[in-house]
């Protein structure tokens, strides 16, 4: 589910490359002139679908979606353009994502310019696990 997830947000946000999409933590050695907006992902729960006669094959996540940029505005544009491309999407081995909750908040201190803003997104992934490819 991570690869594909991190693919699905590369596809649908045109400005965002590779380097900038991570699960974890973002690099610290990018270079001086990289864009300043990143996405970093985290896995913050996972349940296993069942029945009475065991797995359904179907596995259900929350995770975290952290759009940082170096102001207010940027990260919630970021954070609204993830919304709207990840909220109601289905295939690709994805049964349905959708959007549950957003906080906005600034990195390292309250004065503008003492680090960067995020649009911190929650969303709860329906995940197919015997999807390949």
């Amino acid at each position: 589910m991570e690869e594909a997830l991190r693919a699905l947000l590369l596809a649908g946000l045109s400005d965002m490359t590779a380097e900038r999409v991570n699960w974890g933590s973002h690099p610290q050695d990018m270079p001086a002139n990289a864009p300043a907006s990143y996405i970093v992902l985290h896995l913050v729960g996972l349940n296993r679908g069942r029945t009475q006669q065991g797995a359904d094959g179907i596995d259900t996540s929350r995770v975290q979606i952290d759009a940082y940029a170096p102001d207010f505005i940027t990260a919630r544009d970021l954070g609204t353009g993830i919304i709207n491309h990840l909220d109601f999407h289905c295939g690709g081995g994805f049964e349905a994502i959708f959007f549950d909750t957003a906080r906005l908040t600034r990195e390292g201190g309250s004065n503008p310019g003492d680090g960067l803003c995020r649009a911190s997104l929650d969303f709860i992934i329906h995940w197919r696990t015997s999807h390949v490819g």
